[in-house]
């Protein structure tokens, strides 16, 4: 009897000894907020009102989750789709929609140019952290390629974040 308490007490100690190693070892990993998207948004439409531009902006983290969207006023219909496009392709890679393009069509058609669900318009930016680490996505569509991407970076901007 004492044999099989003093094994039961070793288990026991093992087990809670894992447990707390285990627990040790959870990622801490930061996350694209709903308050940082909605920071975007308005900093992506505090610029273009500057500018005159009507656009669609669109946010998503970098699990493919959509976080923010705002369509202005008189924004042509068909940016929607665009828009949404540009930011899932930045949210899922840390790159530009513009760099893709330049791997895909830069020097010739490449493998690039043939991943699904890629898109290739300038205007969607990767969300990253000021430590380098990516979090999500924003699409910008609506007016030129150019124009979008500068209103993406200033929405990026509005919220602190690279």
């Amino acid at each position: 009897m004492r044999v099989h308490r003093y094994f039961v007490t070793i288990c026991l100690a093992v087990l809670a000894l894992t447990a707390i190693r285990a627990a040790a070892q959870v990622e801490d990993r930061p996350m694209l907020t709903s308050s940082a998207a909605m920071t975007m948004i308005h900093g992506c439409l505090a610029r273009a009102a500057e500018e005159g531009w009507n656009l669609h902006i669109a946010i998503i983290d970098n699990h493919g989750n959509l976080k923010a969207y705002h369509r202005m006023d008189d924004a042509q219909a068909l940016s929607h789709d665009i828009a949404m496009a540009k930011a899932r392709t930045a949210a899922l890679s840390p790159r530009s929609t513009q760099q893709w393009g330049e791997m895909a069509f830069g020097n010739g058609v490449s493998a690039a140019a043939f991943v699904p669900g890629l898109n290739y318009f300038a205007g969607g930016l990767p969300i990253m952290t000021a430590e380098g680490q990516h979090i999500g996505g924003i699409g910008v569509s609506g007016d030129t390629g150019a124009n979008d991407a500068i209103c993406a970076q200033a929405g990026i901007e509005a919220a602190g974040l690279s």
